[in-house]
């Protein structure tokens, strides 16, 4: 009795050994049908992480973020622009990307090294962006939602899903920070501190949506 009651309990610390990977990988799977009318629209940032310290440093410092999708003409092609609060100063920034699947890459120069995909979450009212930067060397993994603020266990989902790409914590935003108004150029007079550091930086900034 005793060496089959072992053999099973070895079987089961097999199981659960081979069933671990099996976790990440269902955590970090593409969006199996994008929906792109369900993608317009205004998107609050609700959390995020970088794997580049500096940056993710950086990102720790905006007060809000937030995306607006609109499509244009044919399925392929969507627009989206980019709204960055830093003390209490908005940045705008539009892109238009080129849709295959669940993925995306940047139509232009500046953004030419970078693609990205949506990744499933449970979350009704949710989107999960994640962003391979040169080659993959530097992952941004950011969640959106409707919403400002989320359940805990979405964020612990969301925190779950940063683990399996062995990223820093997430950042959480604060839901109380105003988010910029939905505009579609900035104001000429709102610069942002990382805008007076000079292009290098402003490229960097482009990185983070």
């Amino acid at each position: 009795m005793f060496p089959a009651a072992c053999a099973i309990a070895l079987l089961c610390l097999v199981s659960a050994s081979l069933s671990a990977p099996l976790a990440c990988e269902d955590l970090l799977r593409p969006l199996d049908q994008l929906n792109l009318r369900h993608l317009e629209g205004r998107w609050a940032l609700v959390a995020g992480s970088l794997s580049h310290l500096p940056y993710l440093e950086r990102f720790k410092q905006r007060d809000s973020a937030a995306v607006n999708f609109s499509s244009n003409s044919t399925e392929i092609n969507v627009s989206y622009t980019r709204s960055l609060r830093l003390n209490n100063k908005c940045q705008y920034s539009s892109y238009n990307i080129t849709m295959e699947g669940s993925s995306f890459t940047y139509d232009g120069t500046d953004k030419s090294n970078a693609s990205a995909r949506f990744v499933h979450t449970s979350c009704h009212d949710c989107m999960l962006m994640h962003m391979d930067v040169e080659s993959g060397k530097r992952q941004h993994f950011y969640l959106f939602s409707r919403r400002r603020q989320l359940e805990q266990e979405e964020i612990e989902e969301f925190t779950a899903q940063v683990e399996c790409l062995k990223m820093p914590p997430p950042v959480v935003m604060d839901p109380t920070k105003e988010l910029c108004p939905e505009e579609t150029a900035a104001d000429p007079t709102a610069q942002t501190e990382e805008e007076t550091e000079g292009q290098k930086n402003l490229e960097t900034i482009k990185r983070t949506p």
